[in-house]
């Protein structure tokens, strides 16, 4: 079994648990090392390069309205808004 483990942010300096749930995650997982930074850093060194990104506007197939989307959209296929794209996973 598992148990709760304080560990040190690499980054900040501050500790941070490293929880029994989140080790015997890591296990199946197949991951052999402890998380080095706490959830605030990591969600920030995962954030820091989405900050470049550039956004395209097109016209939704579904909706008619404006679709901001990652990619440069394409004649030859369909780009959906959020809204249109998400009703069409639902179904």
């Amino acid at each position: 079994m598992y148990t709760d483990i304080t560990l040190k942010c690499k980054d900040c300096g501050a500790d941070f648990v490293f929880t029994a749930g989140e080790q015997e995650f890591y296990a199946e997982k197949g991951f052999t090392n402890q998380p080095q930074r706490c959830k605030a850093c990591r969600d920030a060194k995962k954030n820091a390069g989405k900050s470049g990104r550039t956004f395209y506007e097109a016209t939704c197939a579904g909706c008619g309205g404006i679709a901001r989307v990652p990619f440069e959209p394409k004649e030859d296929r369909p780009v959906y808004c959020s809204d249109c794209f998400a009703k069409m996973r639902g179904e």
